[in-house]
């Protein structure tokens, strides 16, 4: 019987996730202790989804997802949409700021102005709602192909590199929805424009989601190959990987909209 010390222990430890995930709770409290008030739900949100991505991460839960489909559904579930969606939805941005020490927040101004200039200009078109919205169900897509995911399981490299691309794009993609406050580097879509992209990005999703579901063929050998963690069919396997591709996802979407939603008729009480 596996102790709670054993399964918080990393399967695979990886220093960039770690120092990544520290960094970002850190950083957050140092804004905090300055004076930022992000507010109770704001910041249990924020803390929330790191701390999840930090779990099936670097817990022993990554070892099932090497070695079982469907929680290797469930971890992209959480990297790419759950542990995204709650930090974005927390949107720490003046907490960030809080805590930096002034003479970093003179850096664009500085020197490294042309350097700023550059990424800002890529962030922007990456942040444009087609291709942020392509972006985000292409990469579902691209590691769920057989041949490719067959190649990235088999690789550690290849796969942090996977889980890195689906949290980073998560993250651009969840903050552009639930993006607010004053205009900054971001682009600032309406809340129509922002329910579109919602509404878009859901039927890709849910047809790779059925087709994994209802496929009659073992599409991902790979866990065949390296063996599963538990002693379960590889088509009921695939089946739940399948189920959760196709409705969770679909769903958080649904939920996003009713959240941008609840958004704008804040904003239009608080004009009256």
């Amino acid at each position: 019987m596996m102790t709670l010390i054993e399964w918080l222990r990393p399967w695979e430890p990886s220093a960039p996730v770690f120092i990544a995930c520290v960094l970002a709770v850190v950083i957050y409290v140092t804004g905090m202790l300055r004076g930022a008030t992000p507010g109770f739900w704001s910041a249990l949100s924020y803390f929330v989804g790191v701390g999840l991505i930090y779990l099936v991460t670097q817990t022993h839960y990554d070892y099932y997802s090497q070695y079982l489909f469907s929680a290797h559904r469930l971890q992209h579930l959480i990297l790419h949409h759950l542990g995204p969606f709650l930090i974005a939805l927390a949107m720490p941005t003046s907490v960030f700021a809080t805590a930096m020490p002034v003479a970093w927040r003179r850096w664009p101004a500085g020197r490294l102005a042309p350097v700023f200039r550059v990424l800002k200009l890529g962030y922007r078109m990456l942040q444009q709602p087609f291709i942020a919205g392509f972006l985000f169900v292409g990469l579902i897509y691209f590691w769920l192909t057989p041949e490719i995911h067959f190649d990235a399981m088999l690789s550690v490299d290849r796969y942090w590199f996977m889980n890195w691309t689906m949290a980073v794009d998560g993250l651009l993609f969840w903050w552009l929805i639930f993006e607010r406050g004053g205009r900054g580097v971001t682009p600032r879509l309406s809340p129509g424009k922002r329910i579109l992209v919602l509404a878009l990005i859901m039927p890709p999703q849910i047809a790779l989601g059925a087709y994994i579901t209802f496929s009659d063929q073992n599409l991902f050998e790979i866990y065949d190959v390296c063996g599963r963690a538990f002693p379960i069919s590889p088509m009921l396997d695939q089946q739940i990987g399948g189920l959760i591709t196709w409705i969770p996802a679909a769903m958080m979407s649904v939920i996003a909209a009713v959240i941008v939603l609840a958004f704008r008729l804040e904003r239009d009480d608080e004009r009256r």
